[in-house]
């Protein structure tokens, strides 16, 4: 009787033992499952607010982010440099003030709709059986700014305490071309004061297991052309009437683009090394109540085109491609265009992808901790708000978490797999984690400005 007793305690210790753990693994994933789904809730959330152009729910939108920043514990405000266009600006306090900050953007807006070419409505941020977060934004970019949020969370919930401040900064009007957002804040008394070292923005999705980064990015030059001549009956030949002049150099363009078009079909250079070129309207001709009166050669004619610029292009050399090729005055015709490529130092507008910038160096480290891979940098093949703040000479990584993923910005059916979401979370938690800690080594003698 006594061995069978102590075999049958044996053997009821030996079932506690090895179910006590059991017990621990059918709840954590339950927990984690859990807080999975108030995440992913919280991004629908972000998500279903409509801010598209050209009429966002800017309050709406900044209402829910101050709302999350006072559940994370953030310091924040909300900024108009423009009437009725909140700028949210978060601030978790590092415990050294006098350190270069770390600033992570995003933009609050996204671009309009067509609602009968989408599967699902574009902000209901419905989720299918496969997971994926059918909504517009998903991508561009309401997911890097949410999955900032949650990063930091998760690392005040941690106990880290940063040793830099991090600033998040989410703005108005990127879609627009940012003038009354990140350009305004760029060029404030309010981002002079937050002493900016380092800046986060957007990047691309990426359809293999890599991620994507951009290291700078092609600037727009809105171009226009006008041609001007003498007006007549549409039955009379004219040597260069307004139409035929706008025509011949509309020619010129096309060739131009398909000489640039041709370096990336044959793999010569990547879509962000070369210049694109679109033309985006025609206008001309004299409305009628049927459409345009068909007998009257028009006076005045005009073409627009969406040209992006590389960083590394020389913008004197366009110009005289401009004046005297595209739009020579010799043929009635001028021209206008805005924005720069160079920075205020008259510096092409890149950020440096080695050692000699620690911020891209802490970047590679803190990704590969999180178990991701990072592709060859790129430029940037169309512009975001970053291009303000290489312009001040500050170093701005593009980076958006977000792999094996078609790229959809501006695609009907826009879409992110809501585990790649989470992914990417782990990912900037590993990078902000770094950028926050990050101690400058005084020896090298690097200041920002030469980052």
């Amino acid at each position: 009787m006594e061995t069978v007793f102590f075999s049958f305690k044996n053997h009821l210790l030996l079932l506690f033992l090895f179910s006590v753990p059991l017990l621990v693994l059918t709840i954590h994933p339950l927990e984690a499952e859990s807080e999975d789904a108030a995440i992913i809730s919280r991004f629908q959330q972000y998500l279903q607010i409509n801010t598209a152009q050209p009429t966002p729910q800017y309050q709406q939108s900044a209402d829910f982010l101050i709302s999350q920043a006072k559940s994370i514990g953030l310091e924040f405000q909300s900024i108009e440099f423009a009437q009725n266009k909140p700028l949210v600006l978060l601030k978790w306090p590092g415990s050294d003030p006098t350190l270069p900050s770390v600033l992570l953007n995003s933009h609050s807006d996204v671009v309009p709709v067509e609602l009968h070419k989408w599967a699902h409505h574009p902000f209901g941020a419905h989720v299918d059986s496969d997971g994926n977060i059918f909504a517009r934004g998903s991508q561009d970019m309401k997911c890097v700014g949410m999955q900032y949020l949650e990063a930091i969370r998760r690392l005040k919930s941690s106990g880290f305490h940063p040793l830099r401040s991090d600033y998040l900064s989410f703005v108005p009007d990127e879609e627009i071309g940012s003038r009354d957002g990140a350009k305004k804040f760029a060029d404030s008394d309010i981002f002079n004061s937050m002493k900016v070292g380092i800046v986060l923005d957007e990047g691309l999705a990426s359809p293999s297991e890599n991620y994507r980064t951009f290291y700078a990015e092609r600037n727009p030059w809105w171009l226009v052309i006008k041609a001007t001549g003498p007006p007549g009956h549409g039955a009379k030949l004219y040597d260069n009437n307004a139409m035929e002049n706008l025509l011949k150099n509309v020619e010129s363009v096309r060739r131009f683009r398909a000489s640039q078009f041709d370096l990336v079909k044959a793999g010569v250079k990547a879509e962000g090394e070369v210049f694109s070129v679109n033309m985006v309207f025609l206008k001309a001709g004299t409305p009628s109540p049927t459409g345009f009166v068909m007998n009257l050669q028009p006076s005045e004619a005009e073409a627009g085109f969406d040209i992006r610029v590389p960083p590394t292009a020389d913008p004197e050399s366009l110009e005289r491609q401009f004046a005297e090729e595209w739009a020579p005055a010799s043929r009635n015709m001028t021209f206008q265009h805005v924005e720069a490529i160079h920075d205020k130092l008259g510096r092409p507008m890149l950020t440096k992808t080695d050692s000699s910038n620690p911020w891209w160096s802490l970047l590679e480290e803190a990704v590969r901790k999180a178990n991701g891979k990072l592709s060859k940098p790129e430029i940037f093949p169309a512009s975001t708000d970053a291009r303000y703040f290489r312009e001040r000479g500050l170093p701005a990584i593009g980076f958006s978490p977000m792999t094996n993923t078609p790229i959809l910005l501006h695609d009907h059916n826009e879409f992110l797999n809501q585990d790649e979401y989470l992914k990417g979370i782990n990912v900037y938690e590993s990078i902000i984690k770094a950028y926050a800690s990050y101690v400058e080594d005084k020896s090298t003698g690097s200041s920002r400005d030469e980052l």
